[in-house]
């Protein structure tokens, strides 16, 4: 629920107040988010103090490699993200934890002790990998983090065993990743298919066909018993008591926000950190972006949505930085997510819920998207799959029309011989 005056405190915290120039601006979060925000308030002339406190004891990086070139090697070391702190300014401080918020103060209590003083504060605080939710689930090991991918880069050697449970778009990367170091692997999903809950069937039955072609094992409808140590390593056991035994056991079954600072400081929590579409909390002095952040749909304001996607990610720091610093606007970034599989490359742009036709679009010998559209025939959403020379610059296109909300014509979409930048231009 929203607390009483929600949607009138923006203007209390815009830039250049006493307050916010003197004790600046706090980030707690140096992941993609929060980086990007401290870099943003740079780059748009903010002048007051800018502070970036990271738990982790790394300089800020990329996640999406982590699942990918990271463990397959092509990656090398830490994907840092590019950023010069000092010259920018801001004060980074990494292998900090922040205990808790004193809102009334305007404070942090840090881990160890210590405190910090905030103006405005920004929680980025990110999304913690859930745990298998049966006896013996902490066997399992999560990918979230670089030391987690050190730690899985280690059992990815040719031969090994390795079960992943969770056929969404982390585990279906493990399992790419792991078969091309020569893992045996098996996906367990609990659903009746791959990707049920974010890629279209069509596509999704394209992407299951490849992994099975690489030589990965996917089974659906699976229900888990428990997991358990033997003298041969680990075994999983399925409700239906078939037995699958294993070298390493992961756990790709999505991620929980990290909400519980927010949640003892007393804001409010709807799958996230709620605020509303200025990435504001009901304290005008705290907003939150990122995979935190739960905020109104873009075309539903009174649901709210939580996107954990780079491109979520890097568009609310840019956005948050340039409303404390004065630009108008609520927040409207098209969401937008990508996969690689293999020389396979998935992006979607937009959310197809409420599609009601879909039409699809060969865009190469083995690519095509799928375009998505309303019951006005509003285009809501693209969905593409194939070579990456085959779909980028098609879903950039699609990118800008579902940004644009446009009504187009499903033969137009369906014939590659239209153009998409002629729709765009109307």
């Amino acid at each position: 629920m929203r607390a009483p005056g929600f949607a009138t405190l923006i203007s209390i915290h815009l830039p250049n107040s006493p307050i916010m120039n003197q004790h600046g601006i706090v980030i707690i979060g140096a992941g993609e988010a929060g980086t990007r925000a401290a870099l943003a308030l740079r780059e748009r002339g903010f002048a007051g103090p800018v502070r970036l406190i990271g738990a982790e004891h790394y300089a800020p990086y990329e996640r999406p490699p982590l699942s990918k070139a990271t463990l397959t090697g092509e990656g090398g070391g830490l994907p840092a993200i590019a950023a010069d702190f000092s010259a920018h300014s801001i004060l980074f401080t990494p292998g900090i934890r922040v205990n808790a918020i004193d809102r009334a103060a305007r404070r942090l209590h840090l881990e160890g002790g210590g405190e910090v003083a905030y103006g405005h504060l920004i929680l980025a605080t990110g999304a913690s990998a859930r745990k298998l939710p049966v006896p013996g689930g902490e066997l399992a090991v999560t990918l979230r983090d670089f030391d987690d991918a050190k730690t899985l880069r280690e059992k990815f050697r040719a031969g090994q065993r390795i079960l992943v449970i969770g056929g969404g778009f982390i585990g279906l990367e493990l399992a790419a990743s792991a078969r091309q170091l020569g893992c045996e692997v098996i996906v367990l999903e609990s659903q009746l298919r791959l990707l049920a809950r974010t890629v279209p069937t069509e596509l999704a039955e394209i992407l299951a066909a490849r992994h099975r072609a690489e030589g990965v094992r996917i089974l659906c409808g699976a229900g888990l018993s428990h997991v358990q140590k033997t003298a041969g390593g680990l075994e999983t056991v399925m409700a239906d008591a078939t037995v699958l035994a294993a070298d390493c056991i992961i756990a790709g079954i999505g991620a929980a926000p990290d909400t519980a600072l927010a949640a003892a400081a007393g804001l409010d929590i709807d799958n996230g950190i709620a605020v509303d579409s200025h990435l504001a909390t009901p304290d005008p002095h705290i907003s939150a972006i990122g995979d935190c952040a739960a905020f109104p749909h873009p075309r539903d304001p009174a649901r709210r949505i939580r996107l954990e996607a780079w491109r979520n990610a890097q568009d609310q720091g840019n956005y948050l930085a340039g409303h404390l610093t004065g630009e108008a606007g609520a927040y409207a970034g098209t969401p937008w997510f990508w996969s690689g599989q293999y020389d396979l490359h998935l992006q979607i742009a937009g959310l197809a819920d409420g599609a009601v036709q879909t039409v699809t679009r060969v865009t190469g010998p083995d690519a095509r998207i799928l375009f998505h559209l309303d019951a006005a025939g509003r285009l809501i959403a693209a969905s593409g799959l194939g070579p990456l020379s085959q779909v980028a610059r098609e879903m950039r296109l699609a990118e800008m029309l579902v940004a644009q909300g446009v009504v187009v014509a499903a033969a137009a979409l369906a014939d590659p011989a239209t153009k998409l930048k002629q729709l765009l231009r109307g």
